[in-house]
C-alpha cells in the first residue's frame, strides 16, 4: 500500500512539473499558429514597421513595442527607486504597529483590481498631470526631449506613473522579504566594529540580498510589461512613436484589448495574435534576463 501511495506522489508530482513547460509550449504552437498569415506576408518589417493601417491591411507593431519598452522602464525605475526605499524603512526602521500596519497596507495595494487603478489614473491622475505635473515638468526640465510637447495629461507618462504604482507593492513586499532574511550576526558584527545603521545597510544588507532584489524588480517588470487595462485607461491609444513622455502612445496589450473585437478579417486577427507572441516572446526573454542576473549575483555574493 505505502509503494502504491509513493507512485501516486511521484507521478503527480511529475505531472505537475511537466505541465508548467507543455503550458507555454501551447501558448507558443497556438500564437504561432494563429499569426501565421502575418508572418508570411510582412516577415521583419512588422518588427520595423510603424504604420498601423487596418483599412488598408498594412500592419506594424513596432508603436507597440516602443510604447510598451518606454513605460516597462519607466515603471521600473521609479517603483525601483521607491520601493527599494520603503522596503529598507519597513526592515530597518519601522517598528510595533507602524510595520505591521505599513505592510498590510502594501499588501492591499497589490489586490486592487487593475480596472480601479484605470479609473483612478484617468479621473485623478490624468487631470492632475495635464494642468500640474506636465506643465511644472515642462517649465524647469523642458530643454530634455522627453518633456516637451503640449501637457494633454494622458500618454507615456501617464501609462508609465500608472504601472509604477501597480508594480510597487511587488517590489516593496519582496525587498523587505529579501533584507529580513539577511543575517543577524552580520549586522551585529559590523555595528560592533563601529559601523552606522547606513553603513550597515550599504556595505553588508543590500550586498547580501542583491539577487533576490533584482528578481523582485524583474518580477514586477514582467507585471509592467503585460498589464493591459489600466494602461489602455491612460496612455492614449495611439500608435505613434515619441522622444517626449507627454505624447499619447500605446502598448502591446493595449492593442490587443481594443482592437480585437473590432477585426472584421483574418489578416487583421492574425497581426494583432502575432502581437501577442512577441509580447510573450519578450517577457520569455525579459524572464530569462532576470535569471541570469539573480544567477550572477548569487555566483558573485557566494565568492
Amino acid at each position: 500500500m505505502n509503494w502504491f501511495r509513493d507512485r501516486i506522489a511521484i507521478t503527480w508530482i511529475w505531472v505537475s512539473v511537466l505541465f508548467i513547460p507543455l503550458l507555454v509550449l501551447l501558448f507558443l504552437i497556438m500564437l504561432g499558429n494563429q499569426s501565421a498569415d502575418a508572418i508570411a506576408k510582412f516577415g521583419l518589417r512588422f518588427l520595423v514597421g510603424s504604420t498601423w493601417d487596418p483599412v488598408h491591411q498594412i500592419f506594424g507593431g513596432l508603436p507597440f513595442l516602443y510604447g510598451t519598452v518606454v513605460t516597462s522602464l519607466f515603471a521600473l525605475v521609479v517603483a525601483g527607486i521607491v520601493g527599494l526605499g520603503a522596503a529598507i524603512y519597513l526592515t530597518y526602521f519601522a517598528r510595533g504597529k507602524v510595520r505591521s500596519s505599513l505592510g498590510m497596507l502594501i499588501e492591499l495595494l497589490a489586490a486592487i483590481p487593475s480596472v480601479v487603478y484605470g479609473l483612478w489614473g484617468l479621473y485623478v491622475m490624468v487631470p492632475w498631470l495635464q494642468s500640474t505635473g506636465e506643465p511644472f515638468l515642462h517649465h524647469y526640465v523642458g530643454f530634455l526631449p522627453m518633456f516637451q510637447g503640449s501637457p494633454l495629461g494622458v500618454g507615456y507618462l501617464a501609462g508609465g506613473i500608472i504601472l509604477s504604482i501597480m508594480i510597487l507593492p511587488t517590489i516593496v513586499a519582496m525587498g523587505r522579504d529579501v533584507l529580513m532574511a539577511v543575517p543577524k550576526e552580520l549586522h551585529e558584527g559590523a555595528l560592533a566594529i563601529g559601523a552606522t545603521r547606513f553603513e550597515v545597510i550599504r556595505v553588508i544588507a543590500l550586498p547580501y540580498a542583491r539577487s533576490g532584489i533584482i528578481g523582485a524588480l524583474m518580477l514586477g517588470f514582467g507585471r509592467a510589461v503585460s498589464e493591459t487595462i489600466a494602461v489602455t485607461m491612460v496612455i492614449g491609444n495611439r500608435p505613434d512613436i515619441s522622444g517626449s513622455l507627454f505624447a499619447p502612445g500605446y502598448t502591446m496589450a493595449s492593442v490587443i484589448a481594443n482592437e480585437f473585437t473590432e477585426a472584421t478579417y483574418h489578416l487583421y486577427i492574425s497581426a494583432l495574435n502575432e502581437i501577442g507572441l512577441l509580447l510573450l516572446l519578450l517577457t520569455v526573454v525579459f524572464y530569462g534576463i532576470a535569471r541570469l542576473l539573480v544567477w550572477r549575483s548569487a555566483k558573485e555574493g557566494a565568492r
